[in-house]
């Protein structure tokens, strides 16, 4: 992947303003256009995307967030924040198996 954390993927590319999809599959790197048809799809059906299509030939369409879909901005970003801070310690309890974990403040 390109470097983003869970989910930001769609919100870097998406936050900006309309965009299309492959522009997105190449913000996002690693994903199939079916998966990030799928994942745009539900993310339409929960509110959270907006689908222009333009009637146009060839035909267009884009994709943003709307206002619902843009409140989640905050919270991944802070989300993947904590993931970089924490990701390693997470690793080591995962590598150390069944050892008890003491949490980090």
């Amino acid at each position: 992947m390109s470097g983003f954390g869970p989910g930001e993927p769609f919100l870097a590319g998406l936050s900006r303003g309309p965009v299309r999809h492959g522009e997105l599959i190449e913000l996002i790197g690693g994903i199939s256009r079916k998966v990030l048809t799928q994942a745009l799809r539900r993310l339409e059906a929960h509110g959270l995307v907006r689908r222009h299509a333009y009637a146009e030939v060839p035909p267009r369409v884009e994709y943003e967030l709307t206002p619902l879909g843009a409140t989640l901005t905050d919270p991944i970003r802070a989300l993947t924040e904590w993931a970089r801070v924490n990701g390693e310690a997470v690793l080591d309890a995962l590598d150390a198996g069944s050892e008890p974990v003491t949490q980090h403040g």
